[in-house]
């Protein structure tokens, strides 16, 4: 009989053990980086990141209601 293996992709691992907010850390960081030769400014980044967050956060405060 043969045993059942998983394959698990690194990846995903590491970020299911990071808490939400790491992952949005996470996240703008890789923006950061994948924008960094357009021509949108650090400041329209950020200010994206921003909008992100506080939609992010709006539903944690409602759902702790």
């Amino acid at each position: 009989m043969r045993t059942a293996t998983k394959i698990i992709n690194p990846e995903d691992y590491i970020l299911s053990a990071l808490s939400p907010e790491e992952r949005l850390d996470s996240a703008s960081k890789i923006a950061r980086e994948s924008f960094k030769k357009t021509g949108l400014t650090l400041k329209d980044i950020d200010s994206a990141v921003k909008r992100i967050r506080r939609k992010g956060y709006e539903g944690k405060r409602q759902g702790s209601r």
